[in-house]
């Protein structure tokens, strides 16, 4: 499956000092709105923080720096007020240099053509328990009272069904065209064969034939490829597999319960 079309390369430049972090782009910012300002209160909500949290950033920001960045004056008819020193404003003129390289050196990345590489090795590192785990998007949600069913386009032209909640749909922010991950786990996969007339509840049917059979003392693992693209794996009973006559090649249907299906995003 190509890579989304609107992957665009990013960044955040963050400062450290040894082992602890000054902060990123928002508390320089905020040092800014100080100065702009002169309020603490008025720069906090400029830059969307709590004036608690603006304190608390000022502060961390002075223990890093060993020295005062911002002078406050209280008291007086119109209230306190607070000014930047002499190294808070060379601070926020040297992170506004640092800031535009690193703008240059990513719009650098993103003129090579690294886009789509870069979004590959994303979904390379995402570490889960789950064996199973196929690329998709989200041709539809059909709500439900509690459960919403998911359908999810993967390769090949199949249609995956996932059940969860209504509360996931809204928390992963599913809709058509959302590009998701599905995760199942092997032991959730049943082998069955196909034109057994056997009929079955189970929502997920998907064509393939058994790339590789790898026997166990009590349990065999069934590597199937799915028809146009795509691998799933199966755990099941060595004599279930016997019974079956499995063998690479043969033709069979990886079966699984929608509910069995997990859903996960990348952003």
């Amino acid at each position: 499956m190509a890579p989304s079309p609107d992957l665009q390369l990013d960044g955040s430049l963050w400062l450290r000092s040894g082992e602890q972090t000054w902060g990123g782009a928002q508390r320089i910012a905020l040092l800014a709105q100080i100065g702009a300002t002169g309020s603490i209160a008025a720069a906090a909500r400029a830059v969307g923080m709590s004036y608690k949290g603006a304190w608390d950033a000022i502060d961390a920001m002075n223990n890093l720096a060993g020295v005062c960045l911002v002078e406050r004056a209280t008291g007086g008819k119109g209230g306190g007020s607070s000014r930047l020193t002499e190294p808070a404003q060379t601070l926020i003129a040297r992170f506004k240099l640092l800031q535009d390289e690193h703008q240059r050196f990513v719009q650098h990345l993103a003129n090579q053509g690294l886009a789509g590489d870069l979004d590959l090795m994303r979904r390379f590192m995402l570490k889960t328990s789950a064996r199973n785990r196929l690329l998709g998007k989200v041709a539809d949600v059909r709500p439900g009272a509690v459960n919403d069913e998911i359908r999810i386009a993967i390769a090949g032209g199949h249609i995956l069904r996932a059940t969860i909640t209504r509360e996931s749909t809204a928390e992963l922010a599913l809709r058509p065209e959302r590009e998701v991950i599905a995760l199942i786990k092997a032991s959730a996969v049943l082998v069955g064969l196909p034109g057994s007339g056997m009929r079955l509840s189970a929502d997920n049917q998907l064509p393939g034939v058994v790339a590789q059979l790898r026997p166990g003392a009590v349990n065999d693992e069934v590597i199937i490829d799915l028809e146009g693209g795509g691998t799933l794996v199966a755990i099941i009973t060595h004599d279930s597999a016997q019974s079956l006559a499995l063998a690479e090649g043969s033709a069979v249907h990886a079966i699984f319960s929608a509910s069995n299906v997990i859903l996960g995003v990348m952003d």
